[in-house]
């Protein structure tokens, strides 16, 4: 039966939820856990309070509660904070005698503990056991002396118990420890409440000896020398405070330069009237802070010199600044050199030149680490600078030749050399009248490195003194020197000229052409023929025109020829000067230029416009060419065809006999025209047009586009037969 109704025992059903839609009001984690926290935050209802009626129940409380006490102090007796409030809970029943006990007890467990000990001092002092407070304080300093709250409590105590003596022995020992700079001044604060002056005088020396004698790794700052002397100044002891601005300014000399030392240095002094001490000190420090950290100093004098200064003293305060500013960019890049020129530019203001002096010589000093010209150039100008100064502001001429010299021999004058500087040294030595000196240093110069400008300089010296001897010499030097420099051959037969030395002129001129190799033989000649001109030679003159024609077959020189032959006063000159075009025109014909052709042409119709007949100008007329159109094919870099260019050619008659081809194409392409002209249907004529005029005909034929060569010849004509058999049929 057991067995029936065990196997007739249902298995219960698991509920399956039939809604499975989500709920209206969605509850998520964060909702839970805030609900959670509120809870926890809600305030518990106060325990009953317990009315104390005997003092049996008193004694059960206070057995209690002390059980509770110990037995916290027993799990943990290094938890400082239980050992406080069970003496706190103690001084509330005013067993002082425990609570006293039971610091006693913590004191042993954690001596070093500071606010155990200031707990213990304020309970002794709360219940007015200024003695056990007194014991309480000596026993925390002893063993804690670098607490610096210890000692203010004592001797704040002292203070108010009215105990000065005592008050005054407490800080006596304080101060034996060398504590910060704020106990100090706590000490000299009480000493000034009590109108002691010389115990707080006496102090501060105490302080600052004391700190010089240990040096001023601990206390750098200038701000207690500061208050020392304002301290003094308050209580009218000026010199004291002088005194003391001194001693500081010499204590930390010129490792340690402050500023704000200084300014306050310079503002005593100003309140003292002492303008004069004041304008010393801002030099004196501009003159050893760096720039960087002299702002305030800067601005302060600046202010200072608008207040009692004249022009002159606001003019130095700004040199000083610009000076420092100089000296920051020298040393940030001594080779800077535009930079040593704007400050050597600021310091030659100075009467003194023994400043200046320095500077050029410590921009000197920056000699270029390359031995190449373009790097001198910049810093050889310092040194000219330095020798115009000397001479001209230092009216010093030694030094003056002193620096000319120094300066010559530091220039490598085997690689380059600086003719400048040869040829002021020569002008100073002329000016100081040693004539000797100058000719020896500008003859050294021309024997270690010959120059174009040293020559020209040399001469040019010379012929100012009338030297003409030593000109012919230098001028021969220097043709040995550049024989191929036209200019210098000109100005050599130019002197003879002036001496009157046609002779000595003319042999300059004809070594002068028969050098190999000239820089501007067109110049040269044209000097030639034009001297042959101003002596009336005309035969030697036509002798050098036909000279330079056998050399040179130039359009200009024709021209010039035949310009020349035209300005002389005889019957036949227009005839010369035509036969000379002739001969030109068929010198020319072979030439390539046909630019130059043209212009010879041109200048042959302007002859004869104004000086020849009607058939001399119909002549040349003949002869000008025809501008036409032509076109050549263009090749790019790689070789392969670029396309077609369009350019204009000058088609001469005399040598379009030999090109047929191009009459025929041009007679072609003249029919092909009209009969385009005659399938176009007449329109009237306007009235308001212009006729045309030869111009338009000139354009007309222009437009003319003949082929370069026979190939695009070929490739022109080749779609063009029905023109060349019309043309043919036409001849």
């Amino acid at each position: 039966m057991a067995s029936t109704a065990a196997g007739k025992q249902r298995i219960p059903k698991v509920a399956k939820v039939k809604n499975k839609a989500p709920a209206e009001v969605q509850i998520t984690a964060e909702q839970l856990l805030r609900e959670a926290k509120e809870r926890e935050l809600e305030l518990l209802p106060p325990p009953p309070k317990q009315k104390i009626t005997d003092e049996e129940e008193l004694n059960d409380y206070k057995l209690k509660k002390r059980k509770g006490f110990e037995d916290n102090i027993r799990k943990n007796r290094t938890v400082i904070s239980n050992w406080i409030k069970y003496a706190q809970w103690e001084e509330s029943l005013k067993e002082v005698q425990r609570a006293r006990s039971i610091y006693e007890r913590a004191l042993d467990v954690d001596h070093r503990n500071i606010a155990l000990w200031l707990k213990y001092a304020e309970m002794e002092m709360k219940n007015r056991q200024v003695n056990h407070a007194r014991n309480i304080w000596d026993r925390a300093i002893t063993i804690l002396p670098r607490v610096n709250q210890f000692w203010y409590k004592y001797t704040y105590m002292e203070e108010m118990l009215g105990n000065i003596a005592g008050c005054r022995l407490v800080f006596e020992r304080w101060m034996e420890w060398q504590p910060e700079e704020q106990a100090w001044h706590s000490y000299i604060n009480f000493e000034l409440r009590y109108k002691e002056v010389e115990k707080a005088r006496a102090t501060y020396e105490r302080y600052i000896l004391s700190h010089e004698e240990l040096g001023s790794y601990f206390h750098p700052d200038t701000k207690n020398w500061i208050k020392y002397a304002r301290f003094e100044e308050k209580h009218g002891y000026i010199a004291h405070g002088r005194r003391v601005f001194e001693r500081a300014v010499e204590f930390y000399g010129e490792d340690i330069m402050d500023e704000q030392l200084f300014v306050a240095f310079a503002k005593f002094e100003e309140k003292q009237k002492e303008f004069e001490r004041v304008r010393v000190i801002y030099k004196y420090a501009l003159d050893r802070i760096p720039k960087q950290q002299a702002q305030e100093l800067f601005k302060t004098y600046t202010v200072f010199e608008k207040r009692f200064g004249d022009r002159r003293g606001i003019e130095d305060v700004i040199v000083s600044k610009r000076r420092f500013q100089y000296e920051e960019e020298v040393k940030a890049n001594p080779h800077n050199y535009d930079a040593w020129f704007d400050y050597l530019r600021l310091v030659e203001s100075d009467a003194d030149p023994d400043p200046v002096r320095d500077v050029y010589e410590r921009a000197i000093a920056n000699v270029p680490p390359i031995q190449e010209k373009r790097h001198w150039r910049r810093y050889i100008y310092l040194w000219i600078n330095y020798a115009l100064y000397e001479e001209l502001e230092a009216r010093d001429p030694e030094r003056t030749r002193q620096v000319y010299q120094a300066c010559l021999e530091l220039i490598p004058h085997k690689k380059f050399t600086f003719a400048k500087m040869w040829l002021l040294y020569g002008q100073f030595e002329i000016r100081q009248k040693k004539l000797p000196f100058a000719r020896k240093s500008l003859g050294t110069g021309i024997g270690k490195c010959p120059k174009n400008k040293l020559f020209k300089g040399y001469i040019e010296l010379e012929l100012q003194l009338r030297e003409f001897d030593r000109c012919r010499k230098l001028y021969e030097k220097y043709l040995e020197f550049g024989p191929e420099n036209c200019t210098t051959w000109i100005k050599f037969a130019e002197l003879e000229t002036i001496l009157g030395d046609m002779d000595r002129a003319r042999a300059i001129y004809e070594l002068a052409i028969g050098q190999p190799r000239l820089d501007m033989p067109e110049v040269l000649w044209k000097s030639y023929i034009d001297f042959e001109i101003e002596q009336e030679e005309y035969e030697k003159t036509r002798e050098l025109y036909r000279r330079l024609l056998q050399r040179t077959q130039h359009v200009k020189v024709w021209i010039s020829y035949a310009q020349f032959e035209l300005s002389l006063e005889s019957e036949t000159r227009l005839a010369k000067c035509q036969q000379i075009y002739e001969e030109a025109n068929k010198a020319m014909r072979n030439c390539e230029e046909k630019e130059e052709r043209l212009m010879l042409l041109e200048s042959w119709r302007d002859l004869e416009a104004e000086f020849g007949t009607d058939v001399t100008r119909e002549r040349v007329r003949k002869l000008l060419p025809e501008k036409v159109k032509k076109r050549r094919k263009l090749q790019a870099e790689d070789g392969s065809d670029a396309g077609w260019e369009e350019y204009y050619d000058y088609i001469f008659p005399e040598d379009s006999a030999n090109q047929p081809n191009l009459k025929l194409l041009a007679m072609a392409k003249m029919w092909k025209k009209q009969k385009q002209q005659e399938e176009e249907p007449e329109e009237p004529e306007d009235p308001g047009e212009p006729e045309e005029s030869e111009e338009s005909e000139d354009s007309e034929s222009e437009k003319v586009e003949v082929p370069e060569n026979q190939e695009e010849q070929k490739e022109a004509e080749a779609p063009t037969e029905q023109d060349t058999d019309s043309a043919e049929k036409g001849k």
